[in-house]
């Protein structure tokens, strides 16, 4: 297990599951337009049409940032990397960026960012390619508490939130990683929640999931490793700019889902 001796240097990355029923816009006719309903869905439920190609033959992820708040680029090319490395996407991954203004609702809840994804987000599914939601936000989280931060939150079957703003203070700290590889480490541990791992959507293929702590594993070095949560973990794991990785047991899940 890893060394805490960074025990101020705590955040937390949050796992939510919310399911949501139907949904259907109409356009200023009163004609049907986006379904929504397949965006709609608890954590979890998309792992498989993530991981391979069998429904979904390409995937657009959507990075709605606030003003100021844009992810790195070598962020952006590590989870990019990640995503090609786990998932069968023949026709390619695509991630589109846009700034939005601030909508000074912080500090956030989930709630709230549900809120903000029906405002921003764009992009659902549409034939053979699925879409993915990630939001930056400009604040923190409401959960954080005296040296606990959260980083980032998985909240949907497509939908996530970075929370940029407790990155960028957390990565100014002393004996803190560097910005980019602190995002890429969310970015993908987050994603990772997305493909279900661990048992929150995609199967175990063997005995990691962490008892105590849903949603992660419990192989030292794992990505999907609770104590990544904490500081000292990811101070730990990202010791001269190396990124965590999956486990093989989380890949080996990953696998049995549809995924390399």
């Amino acid at each position: 297990m890893f060394n805490y001796k960074y025990a101020l240097l705590l955040f937390f990355i949050s796992v939510f599951s919310i399911s949501c029923t139907s949904e259907n816009d109409e356009n200023e006719d009163g004609e049907p337009g986006i379904d929504k309903t397949a965006n709609l869905q608890g954590l979890g439920d998309s792992a498989s049409h993530l991981l391979s190609d069998a429904e979904f033959t390409s995937m657009h992820i959507e990075i709605v940032y606030v003003n100021g708040y844009a992810p790195s680029q070598a962020a952006l090319t590590n989870f990019k990397e990640f995503l090609m490395e786990r998932t069968f996407k023949p026709d390619g991954i695509k991630i589109s960026l846009r700034a939005v203004p601030s909508s000074g609702k912080a500090p956030f809840s989930i709630d709230e960012i549900v809120d903000i994804e029906e405002e921003t987000r764009t992009i659902y599914n549409a034939g053979d390619e699925i879409a993915v939601y990630i939001y930056v936000a400009d604040g923190k989280s409401e959960k954080d508490e005296e040296n606990k931060f959260t980083l980032g939150s998985a909240f949907r079957n497509t939908s996530m939130v970075i929370f940029g703003e407790t990155i960028e203070n957390f990565a100014a700290r002393a004996n803190a990683p560097a910005e980019s590889d602190i995002e890429a480490a969310v970015y993908n541990h987050e994603f990772g929640h997305l493909f279900g791992l661990v048992d929150i959507g995609t199967e175990p293929q063997s005995d990691h999931k962490d008892e105590d702590n849903e949603g992660h594993c419990i192989v030292d070095n794992c990505l999907m490793q609770s104590s990544i949560e904490f500081g000292s973990g990811i101070i730990d794991e990202i010791d001269g700019g190396r990124i965590p990785q999956l486990g093989e047991q989380c890949i080996r899940d990953l696998q049995a889902a549809g995924g390399r």
